[in-house]
């Protein structure tokens, strides 16, 4: 079967999540990845689990072989003359090199994208690094919880007497992998209509914070009044819940709890009455919900939600 990417090949020095979904991405899709991890160390993710029976072993992280598949691999020392003439060759063999160290690194190994369209014209390199290779920030660290403070809208998540959080997992690092990848895809495309290279940096914040994520309106309306994002108490009810031959997905929020309502049929639900915030009401709500979808199959409930 022909695919989008099957004649694009691609130098991998990215680590960790960003990167390395990036990269797998465009493996999915068809290009031919390479991966290039540093001998005896390999990629940091080969150190994150979830890992089978619990037991850490750096050929079986459920993180990493997730992020890689697809891939072809190689080590190489790119601090040593001979590992650094192997990448060169590597990069002359390439479409697309993507890497993931902090600003001036490559550089300083004398594989800045200078250097490499000296030997490769037609190369697309693509640097993600957390805020990007210029700027007051561009050496400071980043992690999640850091990088959806600054960009993002955890302003806005949370209980309003508690903290504020963050999106669970590694939502924002998936989220700038993918914008990396949609974005070499794009600038590829360019680089071959216009018979030159290109050179991409990508942010990990400003991916964050060029996000529409809620923030549009917010953001707009703090331009003028100087006031924050509210934070509502929970009004999202969701989840799998049993059907009396299964299992069925429900998402309600807001505005949609009225259609739960009308589906549940006749009788009194205070959770319903105040849709802003269920955080009080929500154990009711669910002992009835759980009534309910029991008493119906799958097909029943399936039927009943879209004539709501």
């Amino acid at each position: 079967m022909h695919q989008l990417l099957e004649n694009v090949k691609v130098l991998d020095l990215t680590h960790y999540v960003a990167g390395p979904y990036c990269t797998k991405l465009l493996a999915d899709y068809g290009a031919d990845v390479i991966k290039v991890e540093r001998p005896g160390i390999g990629d940091r993710a080969r150190r994150v689990g979830p890992f089978p029976k619990d037991l850490p072993h750096p050929e079986r992280s459920g993180l990493f072989l997730h992020l890689n598949g697809n891939k072809r691999s190689v080590t190489l020392n790119m601090k040593s003359g001979r590992g650094r003439r192997v990448l060169e060759a590597l990069a002359q063999w390439a479409d697309v090199l993507v890497e993931s160290f902090r600003p001036g690194v490559m550089a300083r190994l004398g594989l800045s994208y200078e250097a490499l369209s000296n030997i490769n014209p037609a190369l697309v390199m693509v640097s993600l690094s957390n805020f990007g290779q210029t700027g007051p920030y561009k050496n400071h660290a980043l992690d999640e919880i850091t990088g959806y403070g600054m960009g993002g809208m955890m302003h806005a998540n949370g209980l309003p007497d508690r903290e504020p959080l963050k999106l669970g997992g590694r939502v924002g690092l998936y989220q700038a992998g993918t914008v990396a990848a949609g974005a070499t895809v794009t600038s590829l495309y360019g680089a071959r209509a216009a018979g030159m290279g290109d050179h991409l940096d990508i942010s990990i914040f400003e991916t964050q914070a060029g996000s529409i994520d809620r923030r549009a309106n917010w953001v707009l309306a703090y331009q003028y009044t100087g006031e924050n994002a509210l934070r509502l108490g929970p009004n999202i009810y969701s989840g799998l819940r049993p059907a009396s031959d299964g299992y069925i997905e429900m998402w309600t929020v807001g505005a949609m709890l009225p259609r739960l309502a009308r589906a549940l049929g006749p009788g009194p639900d205070p959770a319903l009455d105040n849709p802003a915030d269920l955080s009080d009401t929500v154990q009711d709500l669910e002992a009835r919900v759980l009534d309910w979808s029991l008493s119906h199959t799958k097909q029943e409930l399936w039927f009943k939600a879209q004539e709501q």
